[in-house]
């Protein structure tokens, strides 16, 4: 043998010892001695504590699924027993994570270009607590040792990082947050065999291409101090790698009286690409998904409702959720429509539309402080938890249910509402409700809000200033042609009636309620009403038991049509006053005066009629309504009968009330209103 063959043999023979050697060495290396470094090293890195305090050992193995030559590399497969993670230095608890064994095997060859390949992880009962505390500190929040650096010496890392598979045989998690009121339990373990998504998602679900769900959850525990159970499915780790393939989740929670179900898919999991979800929301008050998923909704009755969400997590900077083309109901009103919630700064923005085609006023009591009427289980639950938004005095007939305005400025709204007709009683039906709907820095906004009612229309204006306490409030109203006889249909002698009521009023108060918006109101009322019918029948109807006295003593038993009833108010300190209220009939004409304190609820007035032609036997002295709203008081006062004088001096001082009224009635409806006329002669008589 030459003596270049001799030195290539020694160099190969020399090579393939060492090789031996290494091979021996690390196949009888005790690993264990390395763990003190181990955990020593992970421990400074991540700022809590770290140890691996059972056996550390790793196991030479071929995989033969490698190619060729590849095959015969072996790989090393790592365990550790007993690993405990702990928390930082401010979370009490001592073990955030605690793993009976972990297995693990890493690709040597891919180390050669730098990249760190773990095709999969067995972890054995891992058990992790959650954690947050009530000064918003956590420890799922690492603070690498290595972040510490200036960003300028920080540099980026040649090495690569890649996971296939986790598996496990069941997980505890247990979740505590002080914030959220939040105690929860879950476990999460494997389903056995693989589950289709089209099995649970069914046939119809419009997400196609989902991955099968591997993995089943159970959780049970308190969120807001109300009892939480869940259940559901999720895929498996393969899947959540896929940028291509959906990610299935599937979910069944209860939280109090709310219910949460949803079917879906996540779009590019490890990118948060986006979710796409079918979800049904049902519970007593929509007020309760404020706590649930941070979007401030009304106070209202039973709700269901389902639709499809779509979220956008990475839209324009910020995460958009689009609640599409739901169906359900709250009450006993139908909704619909498209919702979208868009989290932003200031503060997150809800807008869309919603649409009810059969709407029960009742079911919007709630939103306008006053009560539904609603006397099932699940209202009275909600009432009981809230007491201090009902409370009504019994002596009192103003809404004192108060407004919740603490939460109207965690979020802008900017959402249309229409509902088709209007079920307020039988006698009654209303239609064509609309509202614009606008809360921005806590202040709410109905511009316009207008609905049709007997024949005719109110538009109105609404501002609930929420941003101020007490909170304070404006309403421009205007009612239009609506029809008496459609009015008040129960009235026999009113469905032959052509007449017509206009009023406008705009006021302005302070408060948390409809009673003490009232109590603390200014502005003015105007009303008139031409060809009507009044008689005590009519007021029995209506419920007016003072109107039924008071018409019994002017015009006996008889029904006596009205050719025009105006009246002119001003509100000033909660206290409405008459400028001009006047009935025009064909027996009398009827001054009423005086004033009504919706603070106290009270009321003194005086009705004063002047009769026309020889009727005047049958109107006797003026009389007086005393009293409260709750328990009115009326009677004949004392005295003379009202002498014609003082009847005429009246009429000279409703030159300016008059011609306001004036402006109620349409250019063409001239003609035809007998108003015009009255109001005519009142302004000619100054």
């Amino acid at each position: 043998m030459s003596r270049t063959g001799k030195v290539t043999s020694w160099v190969i023979g020399i090579f393939c010892l060492l090789v031996v050697v290494i091979v021996v060495v690390m196949a009888t290396f005790d690993w264990n001695r390395l763990k003190p470094t181990i955990n020593q090293k992970v421990s400074t890195e991540l700022n809590r504590p770290f140890a691996i305090r059972g056996d550390l050992g790793v196991n030479w193995v071929r995989n033969r699924q490698e190619p060729g030559w590849r095959r015969w590399v072996p790989w090393p497969q790592i365990h550790a027993e007993d690993i405990v993670l702990g928390n930082p230095p401010d979370i009490p608890d001592v073990t955030m994570v605690h793993l009976q064994r972990a297995d693990a095997t890493i690709s040597p060859l891919a180390l050669l270009h730098k990249e760190i390949f773990i095709p999969w992880i067995k972890l054995q009962q891992p058990n992790a607590r959650l954690i947050q505390t009530a000064d918003k500190k956590n420890n799922w929040t690492f603070e690498l040792a290595s972040s510490d650096q200036p960003e300028t010496e920080q540099q980026p890392s040649a090495w690569s990082f890649r996971l296939d598979n986790i598996e496990f045989d069941r997980a505890y998690i247990a979740w505590r947050d002080a914030i959220n009121k939040a105690s929860v339990k879950m476990e999460v373990d494997p389903l056995g065999k693989p589950v289709a998504y089209s099995q649970i998602a069914g046939g119809d679900d419009k997400q196609k291409g989902a991955a099968d769900f591997i993995f089943g959850w159970r959780a049970s525990g308190t969120w807001n101090d109300q009892q939480l159970e869940g259940s559901g499915k999720l895929g498996g780790m393969l899947s959540l790698r896929s940028k291509t393939t959906p990610f299935p989740v599937q979910a069944e929670v209860r939280n109090g009286s709310t219910r949460v179900g949803i079917t879906g898919s996540l779009q590019d999991p490890l990118n948060l690409g986006g979710l796409d979800l079918r979800v049904r929301f049902s519970g007593d008050t929509l007020a309760n998904l404020y706590d649930l998923t941070g979007v401030l909704l009304p106070d209202t009755p039973p709700y269901e409702t389902d639709g499809h969400l779509k979220v956008k997590f990475h839209e324009k900077g910020t995460t958009v959720y689009h609640y599409e083309n739901f169906n359900g109901h709250i009450g006993d009103s139908d909704v619909h429509g498209t919702l979208t919630y868009t989290q932003g700064k200031p503060r997150p923005k809800l807008s869309g539309e919603v649409e009810s085609r059969q709407l029960r006023m009742a079911d919007l009591g709630p939103l306008i402080g006053v009560d539904s009427g609603k006397d099932s289980d699940s209202s009275k639950r909600t009432k009981a938890k809230s007491s201090d938004s009902s409370n009504q005095p019994a002596d009192r007939v103003l809404p004192h249910d108060r407004f919740d305005t603490k939460n109207w400025d965690v979020m802008d709204a900017d959402v249309k509402f229409s509902g088709k007709r209007i079920e307020h009683s039988n006698s009654l039906p209303l239609s064509d409700l609309y509202t614009h709907l606008q809360l921005k820095d806590g202040d709410l906004l109905l511009d316009p809000l207008r609905f049709g009612i007997a024949g005719g229309t109110i538009n109105s204006t609404i501002r609930l200033e929420g941003s101020r306490t007490p909170m304070r409030g404006r309403a421009d109203l205007h009612a239009r042609r609506l029809h008496l006889r459609q009015l008040l249909p129960d009235v026999e002698a009113m469905r032959s009636s052509m007449g017509e009521l206009n009023g406008d009023a705009k006021l302005s108060g302070t408060g948390n309620s409809v009673a003490d918006l009232l109590a603390t109101s200014d502005g003015d009322m105007k009303l008139l009403m031409n060809e009507g019918v009044i008689s005590r029948s009519l007021m029995e109807i209506i419920g007016l038991n003072v109107g039924n006295y008071v018409v019994g003593k002017l015009f006996g038993d008889e029904e006596v049509r009205i050719n025009c009833a105006a009246a002119n108010l001003e509100v000033r300190n909660g206290v409405a006053s008459s400028r001009l209220f006047v009935f025009d009939t064909t027996n009398a004409v009827v001054y009423l005066s005086g004033n009504v304190n919706f603070a106290s609820e009270r009321m003194d007035l005086s009705i004063n009629p002047e009769s026309k032609g020889v009727r005047i036997v049958t109107l006797r002295s003026p009389l007086y309504v005393r009293g409260t709203f709750k328990n009115p008081d009326a009677g004949v006062k004392t005295g003379p009968l009202l002498a014609r004088g003082a009847a005429a001096v009246a009429l000279g001082t409703v030159l300016t009330p008059a011609a306001a009224l004036l402006a109620l009635i349409s250019p063409s409806d001239n003609e035809d209103n007998q108003c015009v006329n009255v109001l005519q002669q009142m302004k000619d008589q100054k």
